[in-house]
């Protein structure tokens, strides 16, 4: 079996007992890379040098890491110093950032091996990973369509096999919307349990970062690795990491868990619909209770989310105006001239969308009628999950309303929108969320199952994500 197709935990098997070297997984890795990067276009940048002299100093360590010699991509909007920094945008084209994400710090403490900086859509704005500056990223599964985004490009890099693991950034589904489409699993941590520090800022309130990979097991692992206290990020939670990896294997009590009501679901693509069905009525036969609980605000959530996140991506981007880093338009007359035509150029279709959507929420005279009502919006939102959390042990969704579209299908930004219809509700309310590969459908694409819980229960979605890992038995063909 190549190495390629082995797991995080099974590599760090191999690698403990010294029967293969890091140096060996990382070559396997790039050569990988070098075959599928052609089709798939899942990286923006690959450290071939660097991740093979890393693997080499691993190898001569005594003491090594949790994860000794694994490769790890990382999206193209977690900084890593001395590594250039895009955000897959023309504005960011050419940043070389001076210090890491503390993200990065933790991974590199545990000795994985930076790989590459994987494709995005630009500023993390978007559903598909099209609307990248400098490249579209194709879904292994079927290279006609898309891998979902924004964390498109770490999505593919894992489903290709290009790496066993990568990071990702999450503000309403960048995490878990790719990872349904390339049938791997995605994790959105709890927000503050895991730094932002690093992490260029899309939407501050909503952003979290979170691994993709093969297994729940992996997943788990990583989460291990990247999450807790660092002193940098302020709104860091101070309760203690669990061991994810071994409560995730002490087994589940009886669960209940809440599913959406009808109407949420009629209007999905009725494969998904049916795959979700399927997988509540395993639950039934692993002796889950299943309660059909009212989420009155759910309908209001995407409307909430695409005022919230664009008027704080606003104010975050309101820092690139050719003056301090970036991008600075060269045939300026006026400093306004300078910062018009830096935006102009700089900026993608959609970035610019979402700041003048954000700016005109925030404007004086519509700031009342319709920031203020999506805050108010939110905080129904997180009161409904919170009351619906004591009565159940999880909530349960697709993780997207459709599987993997075609390139180019979704030229309407509200038809694209509405790809996050699922996913926006764990970010607003600041809960933890994971999808897991859960079926296939009759063109041969993978579906997902979002398991949503309570704040820092990372480790209870584990075990039910761990279970029906186990019982599902997803495979891609």
């Amino acid at each position: 079996m190549s190495l390629t197709s082995l797991s995080v935990s099974e590599l760090c098997t191999l690698s403990r007992k010294k029967e293969v070297k890091a140096e060996e997984i990382v070559l396997s890795f790039l050569n990988k890379i070098q075959e599928q990067e052609k089709k798939v276009s899942a990286f923006l940048l690959v450290l071939q040098e660097q991740a093979l002299a890393r693997a080499r100093e691993i190898d001569q360590k005594r003491e090594k890491g949790k994860l000794a010699g694994i490769p790890v991509a990382i999206k193209d909007n977690i900084l890593t110093r001395g590594i250039r920094t895009t955000c897959a945008s023309r504005i960011l084209e050419n940043f070389i950032p001076p210090y890491s994400a503390t993200v990065v710090e933790k991974l590199e403490e545990e000795d994985a091996i930076l790989i590459g900086k994987t494709n995005m859509d630009e500023f993390a704005m978007g559903s598909s990973t099209e609307n990248s500056a400098f490249l579209v990223t194709k879904n292994p599964w079927d290279l006609r369509r898309v891998p979902g985004g924004s964390s498109g490009g770490s999505a593919a890099a894992v489903a290709a096999e290009e790496v066993p693991a990568s990071l990702g950034s999450d503000t309403g589904g960048s995490v878990r919307q790719p990872a349904a489409f390339c049938g791997v699993v995605g994790l959105k941590p709890t927000y503050s349990r895991v730094s932002r520090y690093g992490l260029v800022a899309f939407a501050s309130s909503l952003d979290q970062i979170g691994p993709l990979a093969r297994t729940v097991e992996d997943c788990a692992l990583l989460t291990q690795v990247i999450a807790g206290q660092d002193g940098k990020d302020s709104t860091l939670s101070s309760l203690p990491v669990p061991d994810y990896l071994k409560e995730m294997k002490e087994g589940l009590k009886p669960i209940k868990a809440a599913y959406l009501k009808g109407e949420f679901i009629e209007d999905i693509d009725p494969e998904v619909r049916q795959i979700y069905l399927n997988v509540l009525g395993l639950l039934e036969e692993m002796g889950a209770e299943l309660l059909q609980i009212d989420f009155p605000s759910w309908e209001y959530a995407l409307a909430c989310y695409y005022l919230i996140a664009p008027s704080e991506a606003s104010s975050n981007l309101a820092r690139y105006d050719g003056v301090r880093y970036g991008f600075r338009h060269p045939s300026s007359d006026s400093l306004k001239e300078m910062y018009l035509s830096t935006r102009t150029k700089g900026f993608g279709q959609e970035v610019k969308r979402r700041i003048l959507l954000g700016t005109f929420a925030l404007s004086s005279g519509y700031y009342d009628a319709y920031y203020l009502k999506a805050a108010k919006t939110r905080r129904l939102i997180c009161q409904e999950f919170e009351q619906a959390l004591q009565k159940v042990d999880f909530v349960l969704t697709p993780t997207t309303p459709e599987p993997a579209f075609l390139i180019g299908a979704k030229e309407d930004p509200i038809a694209m929108y509405l790809s996050d219809v699922f996913t926006v509700t764990a970010n607003l309310a600041g809960i933890p969320s994971i999808s897991i590969p859960v079926g296939l459908t009759k063109q041969n694409l993978p579906v997902g199952l979002q398991v949503m819980a309570n704040y820092f229960q990372e480790s209870l979605l584990f075990k039910l994500a761990f279970l029906l890992e186990k019982k599902v038995k997803f495979r891609k063909n």
